[in-house]
């Protein structure tokens, strides 16, 4: 197996239980092929004792056959294993396994697709919870590890359980797609050299998501792989969206309605606007949906300069699916070359500006120690003013309200080349900050921050205008 690529501070966790002298109960939930399984067996795999893994809307005795059929080789029986009658029974087999080699060494147990056991009337959730509680909690040696990529769903049912695992787990992980520079170290570890413009490229389309850009081939350019990965006959993110959402939620039609009402509106919506544009509910339901895609990644709620959690502005952040409901849903043209003639249309123009923001958006780090305030106390936020009669409006997708009395605004534009400020740029900045200045009453000095592919040209305009410049190269250290 390879190396890890990135997930410092995951290992670490992870690495912790290994010296701790009780037992663990390690929860960890990502989204769908971010690299969970990988990542557990990588760490853990001198430890690894058993392996079993759900499987989606199977049965309940499809899953204990599965179970038995895993553990029976493990037992090397003289006789064949019956299939457990319930989990119960399954958790006991799993115990009369590992007691004798608990005696002996620290050992892990990896549930993986822990969501997809607990099916309706399974009685799986009751049954682990007795496991962990009567017995395994109190084995020193043990190290019991469960993932799932329905994260809302490993978080109210497991991380926040009221019940038999209240206050239960020793360590909860949520694994996050890779960032530009993990995406570069794991391509440069495939065997993949491209520079960052196409790294970035890949990115936008894909996202960080390591089972995604395992498919990118080497002596190929991002536009010659995202022809083969996403527009040919067989390539493997054609059909993956709807198998994704419907992997993950019970519900998954609501879930891509609110998905495709954020891709429409790259600005983001509302909850309210979110209800009104996919004819929801305003009770809950809503409050759960929105929850279990932010949870699982697919989208991101900005809190707006100066406001509470309740204005909340809601963005698609999965990169992917932005990809797929612009250029692949519904696209007559398919089969080798096809996004290669798509990269040179105007669609591409304002998907990859909406695209290279999104990315921006999440490296708000590395722009923070680009701009020289990584250790300057900041908030985050996005705002927007709504025109009125005879009244401009305006929006800022990113700004840093930093405790040195300044704000930085920041202008993310994406370009094949140098950016260009011009007279009409140049008075659409000036008003902006003028239209914030005056709505927000602030006090505070602002800069302005142009976040750029290749940086911005010096110009007239430019000067005395734009206090900072972050480029492409920063967005990967």
């Amino acid at each position: 197996m390879k190396e890890i690529i990135g997930r410092v501070t995951e290992k670490q966790l992870l690495e912790q239980t290994l010296k701790s002298d009780e037992a663990e109960l390690i929860a960890m939930y990502g989204r769908r092929r971010v690299g969970k399984t990988y990542l557990i067996r990588k760490t853990f795999q001198k430890q690894l004792i058993f392996e079993f893994s759900g499987v989606n809307n199977a049965p309940l005795k499809e899953q204990l056959t599965n179970f038995r059929n895993t553990i029976a080789p493990l037992l090397k029986l003289s006789a064949q294993l019956a299939i457990p009658l319930n989990w119960t029974e399954a958790f006991l087999v799993l115990k009369n396994y590992a007691e004798p080699l608990l005696k002996k060494n620290k050992c892990v147990i990896f549930l993986d697709e822990f969501p997809w056991l607990s099916s309706a009337k399974s009685g799986f959730l009751s049954a682990f919870e007795f496991f962990w509680n009567s017995w395994a909690a109190k084995q020193n040696n043990l190290i019991v590890t469960i993932c799932g990529s329905a994260a809302s769903w490993m978080i109210q049912k497991v991380v926040n359980n009221k019940g038999g695992l209240h206050n239960r787990i020793t360590k909860k992980i949520r694994l996050l797609p890779f960032t530009l520079a993990e995406t570069s170290d794991y391509l440069n570890n495939n065997n993949v050299n491209l520079d960052r413009y196409q790294i970035t490229q890949l990115y936008m389309a894909l996202g960080g998501i390591p089972q995604y850009l395992k498919e990118i081939a080497p002596g190929q350019s991002a536009a010659q792989n995202i022809d083969r990965i996403c527009f040919t006959k067989d390539g493997v993110l054609q059909g993956e969206f709807n198998n994704l959402y419907q992997s993950l939620f019970s519900e998954a039609d609501k879930h891509i309605a609110i998905v495709k009402a954020l891709a429409a509106k790259p600005a983001g919506l509302t909850r309210k606007e979110i209800i009104a544009a996919c004819r929801l509910s305003t009770g809950g339901t809503t409050t759960l949906l929105l929850q279990e895609l932010t949870e699982s990644g697919f989208i991101s709620a900005y809190l707006p300069f100066e406001k509470n959690t309740r204005d909340s502005i809601y963005k698609l952040s999965d990169e992917y699916s932005r990809f797929y409901l612009k250029f692949i849903e519904n696209s007559r043209a398919t089969g080798p070359g096809t996004w290669i003639k798509l990269s040179a249309s105007p669609s591409w123009r304002s998907w990859s500006g909406t695209a290279f923001e999104s990315v921006c958006l999440k490296h708000t780090h590395e722009i923070k120690a680009a701009l020289g305030i990584a250790g300057v106390y900041t908030e985050e936020s996005a705002w927007r003013h709504v025109p009125g009669k005879n009244q401009p409006g305006a929006q800022i997708d990113l700004l840093f309200d930093r405790q040195d009395f300044c704000i930085s605004i920041c202008e993310i534009k994406f370009s094949t080349t140098a950016f260009t400020i011009d007279k009409a740029y140049a008075a659409e900045l000036v008003q902006k900050c003028e239209v914030f200045k005056s709505k927000t009453k602030t006090s505070k000095t602002l800069f302005i921050v142009m976040v750029t592919t290749f940086g911005t040209q010096d110009n007239n305009y430019k000067t005395g205008l734009v206090q900072n410049d972050v480029v492409l190269q920063d967005l990967f250290k």
